[in-house]
């Protein structure tokens, strides 16, 4: 036990040796970031969630500095298929690409895409009972929640990507 603890403090020592700091930490890249992102209004569900998990995780834009613009390209495709040529899944493709303006000079800082997916069960028709296995409630719940969760993986890429590049386009 003491062993572990031992090597898990040399390890935590050692670790501003090696040049790591904290996004968000003083002098980190993301320093001043949080609350100076405004993002663009959304203009459907799609839009919404994704604003919503940005402003999760930039902040609310309180003195912005910046603009985020985005646009949205969404497809749907079968994934599961059974022997009858019933679709039992469907997949969900998105891909976003975004432009960061800064808002005293109106020019592009950076820009980007980032692209991912996500999926959902669709209803198989019973032969046995003759009815369809699932209702569309269920389907349509399952699809939204799909897009939900695609918008929220697709927000984190960009807030990623933002971090990451944020001395780049900061200084």
């Amino acid at each position: 036990m003491s062993f572990s603890r031992r090597s898990l403090l040399a390890l935590l020592m050692a670790l501003p040796a090696c040049g790591f700091t904290p996004a968000y930490g003083p002098g980190g890249a993301a320093t001043g970031l949080r609350g100076s992102i405004r993002v663009d209004e959304p203009s459907d569900a799609e839009g919404y969630y994704l604003a919503r998990r940005l402003e999760e995780r930039l902040g609310q834009a309180s003195a912005p500095q910046y603009r985020l613009s985005a646009s949205l390209a969404l497809g749907q495709s079968g994934l599961g298929i059974t022997p009858d040529q019933d679709i039992t899944r469907y997949r969900i493709r998105g891909e976003l690409t975004w432009a960061l303006r800064n808002l005293a000079t109106d020019t592009i800082v950076t820009d980007g895409m980032v692209r991912n997916f996500t999926a959902y069960s669709a209803p198989v028709f019973d032969n046995t009972r003759g009815s369809i296995a699932g209702n569309t409630v269920s389907v349509l719940t399952a699809e939204r929640d799909a897009r939900e969760r695609l918008m929220t993986i697709l927000a984190d890429q960009l807030v990623s990507r933002l971090i990451a590049t944020a001395p780049e386009w900061r200084a």
